[in-house]
């Protein structure tokens, strides 16, 4: 029992040595040097790849097998978002290495990659491809192995104030102001902070400070930074620079800054008041006054045709420029056309003169009056920004039957065509009433006379009473 134990033993431990045998033989043909050379990223430089710059690997290339090696040749193969560098090689090639070799032994290869700009933040893989070739004569053969690498990848941290809402903004007027903040990268951003300043100090924001805080902004997002100002009442008219500042922190909290400059128009349009002077030798004038905070240069005053009025001669007239709170006098010779609409004339009673009407109670006669439509008064004028504006505001008036323009409201107005005739009247009961205050006391005296006579006394001043 115990030598067939024995034999049995001896038996199975020979064929397990041949195996064995066989096996390492089948190795020395290229099972095990298919998988002899170890290649490994031992540094990158930067620790984490950029969107937009280049990246550095170093790789270490080592025999780890029982036999020598030659023709050993390392490729790397990118992909999206990886790709060549100019000027730099795929491919490197070490002639020799020994076996077995320590880590202090190992070839040292360097690669450069460019990162695509718009890489977004994440990991990649990259293949490395090594060739060699193991033993010699017949027994001579190459071998292919690759390894997958993983490259991380650190998104783009960028951001920009891509618009601002306004160019331009009013004296002394509360405006609102807008800037949108847009993450152009492809990281997302925390603890921004926003603000703006005027150097001059001449455009400020109301209700808040002019600093803004947004806890996050994703890649792609946009925020808007709102704000309420106002520019100086004395401010001169012109094009103030704001100095944009925007600062954040990046994905390993460090923080960055951008400093950018916006222009913004101060001042431009006015307003005007328009109304009624006087009306003289047959020309209408009206007072046009710059009631706005902003300068007008080369004003230009114009009736325009209009149903219900007729100008004759000039319609327009060039005043020049008009300072915040001035005014000019502008005339025309302006009357109520024929066909004019929107006015209620009182007919003259037949047999009547044309310009006159009787008056039954006393006799004298009044001028007609008939009420018109607001005469329309156009201004033109170029602004601060040198753009040309037009303005149109409407004067209330009254005109006569012989179209002479008058207040409206007034018994004539100021200046009216009826002149000293429309009090004709009151001025002939005053002589009537002293004409018999006159006479009343020439008969008095005569009275006092006789009464003197017939008491013996010359004059009637020497009576005694």
């Amino acid at each position: 029992m115990r030598k067939f134990s024995l034999l049995t033993f001896l038996l199975l431990l020979s064929t397990f040595l041949c195996l064995g045998a066989g096996t390492a033989l089948g190795a020395s043909n290229g099972n095990i040097n298919s998988a002899a050379v170890q290649v490994n990223v031992t540094n990158q430089n930067p620790d984490t790849a950029r969107p937009g710059e280049p990246v550095e690997l170093t790789l270490s290339v080592q025999n780890i097998g029982n036999n020598n090696l030659k023709d050993i040749k390392v490729t790397l193969n990118p992909e999206y978002p990886f790709s060549k560098l100019s000027g730099e090689d795929l491919e490197k090639s070490i002639s020799y290495l020994n076996a077995r070799q320590e880590d202090d032994d190992a070839g040292v290869l360097k690669f450069k990659l460019m990162t695509d700009s718009n890489a977004s933040e994440g990991t990649y893989d990259l293949d490395i491809v090594t060739t060699y070739t193991s033993g010699s004569g017949s027994d001579e053969k190459t071998y292919t192995t690759t390894k997958t690498v993983q490259l991380e990848v650190q998104g783009k941290e960028y951001a920009q104030v891509v618009t601002v809402s306004k160019a331009d903004i009013d004296i002394a007027k509360e405006e609102p102001l807008e800037f949108i903040v847009t993450n152009t990268g492809t990281s997302s951003l925390k603890n921004l902070v926003f603000s703006w300043t005027d150097p001059k100090g001449v455009v400020l924001p109301v209700y808040s400070d002019n600093t803004k805080h947004i806890k996050s902004l994703e890649a792609g997002q946009s925020v808007t930074v709102s704000y309420s100002v106002m520019a100086d009442v004395n401010a001169d008219p012109g094009l103030y620079t704001l100095n944009v500042n925007l600062s954040y922190e990046d994905a390993d909290s460090n923080s960055k800054n951008i400093q950018t400059t916006a222009g913004l128009f101060v001042g431009g349009a006015t307003d005007f008041d328009v109304s009624f002077s006087e009306t003289s030798a047959g020309e209408t004038s009206f007072s046009v006054a710059n009631v706005g905070n902003n300068i007008a240069y080369a004003v230009k005053v114009s009736i325009p045709d209009q149903d219900g009025y007729k100008v004759s001669g000039s319609s327009s007239t060039i005043v020049g420029n008009l300072e915040k709170g001035d005014y000019t006098i502008a005339s025309f010779d302006v009357s109520n056309s024929q066909s004019g609409a929107g006015g209620n004339t009182t007919e003259n009673s037949p047999g009547t003169p044309p310009d006159s009407s009787q008056d039954s109670a006393s006799g004298a006669s009044s001028t007609s009056m008939s009420s018109s439509d607001p005469l329309k008064v156009q201004i033109e004028y170029t602004d601060a920004k040198g753009e040309r504006e037009t303005v149109t505001k409407e004067v209330n008036l009254e005109t006569t039957t012989s179209g002479n323009m008058t207040a409206a409201g007034g018994p004539g107005g100021p200046g009216s065509s009826g002149g000293i005739s429309s009090y004709l009247p009151y001025i002939g009961l005053l002589v009537l009433a002293g004409g018999v205050f006159v006479y009343r006391r020439k008969i008095h005296e005569k009275i006092q006379a006789m009464k003197a006579k017939k008491a013996g006394y010359k004059k009637p001043e020497d009576q005694k009473i």
